[in-house]
């Protein structure tokens, strides 16, 4: 007993200088096991939605909140907050999967570039109450825009990525739009 209280009071010592130490430290940041967030093998997923712009009629899904410049021909300045349907086929009759909502702005005064920020909010199948998040410049009358997807939640957590933007249809009389959109999304 007389031997084994000087190594017992010696593991105490060392214990207890380790833990001042750590309170000592006024690190903000520290590494984390990404099993202890339930993270496992990164994965890639693609899939082909279409996204319903409805600018007119008596239920728009894309309403303005600034108008554009007045001598603009590119509606420059304008700023309309979305909330889209997002649907397996073309038509808006398909099966709804989700919505996409945010805002896009008029960022060009030489062509029709948005600055698009949005949320794809899921509501079907396993990704019900996911998200994922797009942030980037689409000009319209290109024949493919890409946007980088800048994160996401549910089981698109920590996600990246990117999306392809291809206009279906569009009325150029009201501005509703139909847009076909491939994401490619990296996450756990």
């Amino acid at each position: 007993m007389a031997t084994l209280f000087p190594t017992l009071a010696a593991q105490f010592i060392f214990c207890l200088f380790i833990v001042l130490a750590r309170a000592d430290d006024q690190s903000f940041v520290r590494t984390m096991d990404r099993k202890l967030l339930g993270l496992k093998k990164e994965k890639v997923s693609h899939f082909r939605i279409y996204w319903h712009d409805i600018v007119g009629g008596r239920n728009p899904t894309a309403v303005p909140v600034v108008p554009p410049s007045s001598n603009s021909s590119t509606a420059f300045g304008m700023i309309r907050v979305i909330d889209d349907p997002l649907t397996m086929g073309p038509e808006l009759s398909s099966k709804m999967v989700g919505r996409a909502q945010g805002f896009y702005s008029s960022a060009s005064q030489q062509e029709v570039g948005l600055l698009m920020a949005m949320n794809f909010a899921f509501m079907e199948g396993k990704y019900n109450g996911s998200t994922i998040t797009i942030l980037g410049r689409n000009t319209v009358f290109s024949k493919v825009r890409e946007m980088p997807v800048i994160g996401g939640s549910g089981l698109f957590r920590f996600a990246r990525g990117y999306v392809q933007a291809k206009t279906h249809w569009f009325d150029p009389t009201n501005g509703d739009a139909v847009v076909e959109y491939n994401c490619y999304v990296m996450h756990y």
